[in-house]
This record gives C-alpha cells, sequence and structure tokens, in this order.
C-alpha cells in the first residue's frame, strides 16, 4: 500500500496530463522539489482544480509512487490572488517561479529557498518596492542561498574589502581599484550604495529582504551586474524572461 505523506510547499508549475489529470510541480520544504499527479484537477467541481495551479501555497497531502506522486489533498494556506489581476505582477511571478525550478532539485533541502520564493510573492502583492527592485533582490538571493551568487564582499581578485569599485564576470564578483585598473576583460563600474546594497541582499534573512528601497541610478547598476553575471552563469534559457525583459523596456 502506497505511503501517504504530508508535505509544505508552493505549486510552481502544471502540465495538463489527458483530458482531465494535471501534472504538478512543487517546491517542498521536506522534499525539494517533487513532481505529483492531481486526478482528476480538470473535472468542474473537483476538489483538486483550485488547489493545482502555480502560486498555490499549502500543505499537500501525497501518495508515493515509485517515480512520481500523487495528490491526495491540499490545505491550501494562500492563494496570492491578490496579485493574479495584475498582468505586471503575473509576469514577474512566472519568471520567479521558473527560477525556483531550475534550482529545485529532489529529496534537497529546499526551506530557504521555499521561503525567499513565499516573501517574494508576497512582495509582488503588497507593491511597496517596484518590481524591478524586486527582480533584482530575487535573483541575487536565489543564487546566494543556491551558493552560486558573485563575489561581493571582498576583491574577487587580491581579496582586499577597500574600494570595491567595477563588477567582473569573468573574476565573478567586485574588483577593488587596484586589480581594476589591470582588467583587460569588459567591467561594469558599482557605485558604493550598489555595493553596499548587493551586501545586504545576501547577507540579510529572507523574511527582512523587501523592505527597502533605492534610487533609480542604484537599481540600474543593480540590473545592470545581476544580468550580465546571470547571463554568463546560468545554463538555462528562461521563457518567461524573455517576455518579461519585453515587457520592462516598453
Amino acid at each position: 500500500m502506497a505511503e501517504l505523506v504530508k508535505v509544505t510547499g508552493m505549486v510552481i508549475s502544471t502540465m495538463p496530463v489527458g483530458e482531465y489529470d494535471k501534472r504538478v510541480v512543487i517546491l517542498t520544504k521536506e522534499r525539494g522539489k517533487i513532481h505529483g499527479f492531481a486526478r482528476g484537477a480538470k473535472r468542474p467541481g473537483n476538489s483538486l482544480m483550485a488547489a493545482s495551479q502555480p502560486f498555490v501555497f499549502g500543505e499537500f497531502m501525497l501518495l508515493e509512487g515509485r517515480s512520481a506522486y500523487t495528490i491526495s489533498s491540499v490545505k491550501v494556506l494562500n492563494y496570492f490572488d491578490a496579485f493574479r489581476r495584475d498582468m505586471d505582477a503575473t509576469c514577474y511571478g512566472c519568471y520567479f517561479l521558473e527560477f525556483a525550478d531550475y534550482y529545485g532539485r529532489e529529496n534537497a533541502d529546499d526551506l530557504e529557498m521555499l521561503k525567499l520564493l513565499y516573501q517574494t510573492v508576497r512582495a509582488l502583492c503588497k507593491k511597496t518596492i517596484p518590481y524591478p527592485l524586486i527582480r533584482c533582490i530575487y535573483e541575487l538571493k536565489i543564487m546566494a542561498v543556491n551558493g552560486e551568487c558573485p563575489q561581493c564582499f571582498e576583491c574577487a581578485c587580491c581579496h582586499e574589502t577597500d574600494k570595491l569599485t567595477v563588477f567582473s564576470a569573468r573574476y565573478r564578483g567586485l574588483l577593488c581599484e587596484k586589480c581594476a585598473s589591470h582588467e583587460k576583460m569588459t567591467t561594469i563600474p558599482v557605485s558604493p550604495a550598489a555595493v553596499y546594497t548587493m551586501q545586504y541582499i545576501i547577507s540579510t534573512p529572507v523574511e527582512k529582504l523587501y523592505t527597502f528601497t533605492v534610487s533609480a541610478e542604484v537599481l540600474e547598476n543593480l540590473k545592470n551586474i545581476i544580468e550580465r553575471y546571470r547571463s554568463q552563469y546560468i545554463d538555462r534559457r528562461f521563457k518567461s524572461l524573455e517576455i518579461l525583459t519585453m515587457m520592462e523596456d516598453l
């Protein structure tokens, strides 16, 4: 008899299977990224119809199979309805889900990543800080959680901590004034405020991340640095990011 397990997580993607079923991917704190089937979720009135949508956060009761789970029931804790009617917020949210899917692993400790995703979607709902800043915070923090963020606390070349003036993709981090003068590859100038902001994002607990704003100049600096780093070291073409980029350009 299949074992019944309880996990807490967020639905990060869904796919129709046959006429009535759905294949659901859930980021969980107990078992990392898991795949489950919601039987009959496309039937009108089915109890899993609303619970098998992207962004749904809750407690999932699952029957464990050999290669996937079957969703038995869901106690929904948050639908995040507040931002679903906002097309811009939804585009950002879909990108955040896709990025989480990229890093999610089966049987991994994904508690911090789940907390980050949850708090990020909450920030989209609250609308207290600009969406592009939410994106920068999320991108840098999710890379930090997974041990792949750029070096922002010392020179990536000589390890000095003072006068960090440029970002180098080749060295995967910031360079001090002295090392920057010898760097022949393309670098991005970085302001002291941008340095402080990146250090704050990396070192601050997830629950306190979305509590600040920055100037337009600092935001643009962050966007350029994170975009350069992500495009060079993240080996995934995010479909949702292409839509988001076109939207931001407009």
